[in-house]
């Protein structure tokens, strides 16, 4: 019996020497974003969003995503954000180019990122942060359920009226392509009962945010602005038509689009960005 317990006691030793360390969480009151990682708040390497001058052809959806985050910098009364619609017009650009710019006008409010896979440990995020004295966005980003039909439940119950929801110093800013988080090809489906009732939790889910933002496809005028202001930063020419043709090589113009092409345009030059 001894020599079975001390060979249980070696593979439980060995067991532990393989196991990944438990997670160390950074400090919730100096950072000003996070990763919401393996339970544990890690600190992002460099959080350096964009001014949000350089974001053009949003202005109306810049000014309420500051002016929301500064009501909840200050104590006031905020709502949680759904920002929908084409892809690379600056939905996720935006969330945090607000939340910089509150910072650098000296208001604590802090970035949490956190995967879309995730959204069942928000809990336990809740309970970090509440106690912290400032202010969170947490950023889910290009939100997907995929087959799990029982994640829009529980964030909508965490957004509202749930025994968990989420603490007064804390609200969940959503990006996703679609104005109520439904593929379109569960939205053309009524065949299915079950299909009919995950349809309805989305819907259900998009009713729980305060503010929806919608973003559309850029016309030629507002992508050549965009580029502009791209370019002004970095100091670099540009010929308009060639900022067109490149966005007709990527099937469309966005913020996303002129942004690349400007990262091209420095690359020719020698320059980095």
């Amino acid at each position: 019996m001894d020599d079975d317990m001390r060979a249980m006691e070696r593979i439980a030793a060995a067991l532990e020497r393989i196991a990944p360390p438990v997670p160390v969480s950074a400090d919730a009151a100096t950072h000003p974003a996070y990763i919401w990682r393996d339970g544990a708040l890690v600190a992002a390497r460099a959080f350096a969003p964009l001014p949000l001058e350089a974001l053009v052809g949003i202005d109306a959806q810049k000014a309420v995503l500051v002016e929301n985050g500064r009501r909840l910098a200050q104590g006031h009364a905020a709502h949680d954000a759904l920002l929908w619609g084409a892809r690379g017009s600056g939905k996720s650009a935006v969330v945090k180019a607000s939340v910089g710019a509150l910072q650098a006008d000296g208001l604590d409010i802090a970035l949490v990122e956190v995967a879309g896979d995730r959204i069942a440990t928000l809990p336990a995020l809740f309970d970090r942060l509440a106690p912290v004295g400032r202010a969170f966005i947490l950023f889910v980003d290009d939100l997907g359920f995929d087959n799990d039909a029982g994640a829009p439940r529980l964030l909508r119950s965490l957004l509202e009226g749930g025994a968990e929801a989420r603490p007064g110093n804390v609200r969940v800013y959503v990006t996703a392509n679609r104005r109520h988080i439904v593929p379109r090809d569960m939205a053309e489906q009524d065949a299915a009962i079950n299909t009919r009732d995950v349809v309805d939790d989305r819907l259900a889910l998009a009713d729980r945010f305060g503010l929806s933002l919608g973003f559309h496809v850029a016309d030629q005028g507002a992508y050549l602005a965009m580029v502009a202001g791209y370019a002004a930063r970095l100091g670099l020419p540009f010929d308009p038509m060639d900022a067109v043709g490149w966005a007709t090589t990527r099937g469309g113009r966005s913020g996303r689009v002129a942004w690349q092409y400007v990262v091209e345009l420095a690359g020719r030059a020698g320059r980095r960005v």
